[in-house]
């Protein structure tokens, strides 16, 4: 089994060895949700409208995932600092004490969902005719939420061991069957919306007993296992800063799921449902061009954690550097594509040609200044790979809840865009926001590590 060098591998080498296989599993990870929906919106008579009504969904299913990535994005960093200072007890307790944190919150979370979905969906502007289709859905995911919420949550600490390989097959395993079973269990088993949540639900769970067969194995330097009561007593202190540092994972997606609140919000007032079923078109071509960058950020992380436990600065800054010359280059390319080919990537969505007309001019809206995300992942990303958790936390409310939630207000009333306005909220916040986060980094990020290579060449 090939495991990445950490400690002794060259910079670049790791980050590919790292980031690669990443990018397959974020990019088959994406697979669940845009699959479904693919599927959906092709289901005969009433694909439209079952799209936009499963769109309604996605606020709750992000809601989630920000759990979800509190306890494996703020556990990981932690665990892999630990691994680099050589506190071999406390990267074990860390790893132990996330896995503890996702198992009780996927059960708070199940419950919940259960009893409050459907004045949740109601409050979120779901019609009748839209809870139709949106309330069976919903229904059936959350009973698969905690082999989600453990997959997903865990996988961190498998690639912050070097295992990049074993990370990404834990989702080829779930991706590729739930590939198999949504025509399946959609078409030719005749379940429609209910059955590609069932598809979903069973992939996930596939997926959540690899990286527990992993985790719990005996070739894994740092074991899983599962804590005891008085454990579970002790554990605050760690929690707390695992929580601390997670926050900033957290708010990006609850923010994430406040601006899907509110767009469908207004462009159901302004717009129509058919604008909803766009904008779910539009977050699901986001969620496949943002995979990449999210990956190479991801990849980066625990290369750069590891090296600031170790104190050896010149490699986080040469880590930083290789990051953002990637992401940059990749942001480049993929926002050409879009300009040139619209309508192709629409078409990936849906086949309904008045939806893609409909979505086309808020297509090239949105993504108008998709290059300036490169800004906002490489500053947060390296904010919380270094364990500054209020910078994170902070430049994760600043873009989505200062800019992007009052903009899409403001701009279709207060300023008479309409629906235009509310796509145009992201491009705004993609420049102010990813700029800010940046040149914030630089200078809060370049002073430490400098200092720390000045210090550490000293006689």
């Amino acid at each position: 089994m090939r495991r990445v060098d950490f400690e002794n591998g060259k910079i670049l080498h790791n980050i590919l060895a790292t980031a690669l296989p990443m990018l397959v599993a974020q990019i088959l990870n994406l697979l669940y949700n845009i699959v479904d929906r693919i599927y959906i919106a092709r289901i005969p008579g009433i694909g439209t409208a079952a799209l936009g009504a499963v769109g309604l969904c996605f606020p709750l299913v992000i809601l989630i995932t920000a759990f979800t990535n509190m306890y494996g994005s703020g556990g990981a960093p932690l665990f892999s600092m630990a691994r680099g200072a050589g506190r071999h007890e406390e990267a074990h307790g860390i790893q132990n004490t996330s896995f503890f944190l996702l198992i009780s919150t996927a059960v708070f979370l199940t419950v919940f969902g259960e009893i409050f979905g459907r004045p949740i969906l109601t409050a979120f502007g779901a019609s009748e005719a839209a809870m139709v289709y949106a309330m069976p859905y919903l229904r059936i995911y959350l009973l698969g939420n905690i082999f989600s919420m453990i997959a997903t949550g865990m996988n961190p600490f498998i690639n912050a061991q070097g295992y990049s390989t074993v990370g990404m097959t834990t989702v080829i395993i779930g991706a590729g069957t739930n590939i198999i079973l949504d025509p399946i269990l959609i078409f030719l088993l005749g379940l429609g919306v209910e059955g590609a949540a069932i598809a979903t639900v069973l992939s996930q769970a596939l997926s959540a007993m690899f990286v527990l067969r992993f985790l719990f194995g005996k070739k894994v330097d740092y074991r899983l296992h599962l804590m005891m009561a008085d454990e579970i007593r002790t554990c605050g202190p760690r929690a707390r800063r695992i929580i601390g540092l997670g926050m900033a994972a957290f708010i990006m997606q609850f923010t994430n799921s406040l601006v899907s609140i509110s767009c469908n919000s207004v462009l159901a007032h302004v717009g129509g449902d058919i604008y909803v079923s766009a904008m779910t078109m539009i977050n699901s071509a986001r969620q496949m061009f943002e995979t990449p960058l999210l990956a190479l950020a991801e990849g980066t992380s625990p290369i750069m954690s590891y090296n600031y436990g170790a104190r050896r600065m010149r490699n986080v800054l040469n880590a930083g550097k290789i990051m953002f010359a990637m992401s940059f280059a990749y942001s480049i390319v993929i926002w050409g594509v879009m300009r040139l080919f619209p309508m192709f990537m629409l078409g990936i969505f849906s086949s309904d040609p008045v939806l893609k007309e409909t979505a086309l001019p808020c297509f090239n809206i949105y993504f108008s200044t998709f290059i300036f995300m490169v800004f906002q992942h490489g500053g947060q990303s390296t904010f919380k790979s270094l364990g500054k958790k209020n910078h994170a936390i902070f430049f994760s409310l600043f873009r989505k809840a200062v800019i992007v939630v009052p903009l899409t207000y403001l701009l279709p009333y207060a300023f008479h865009m309409g629906v235009n306005g509310v796509f145009a909220a992201e491009p705004i916040s993609n420049v102010v926001g990813g700029l800010a986060c940046f040149i914030t980094m630089l200078r809060v990020v370049l002073p430490e590590l400098k200092a720390g290579e000045a210090e550490k060449s000293q006689p």
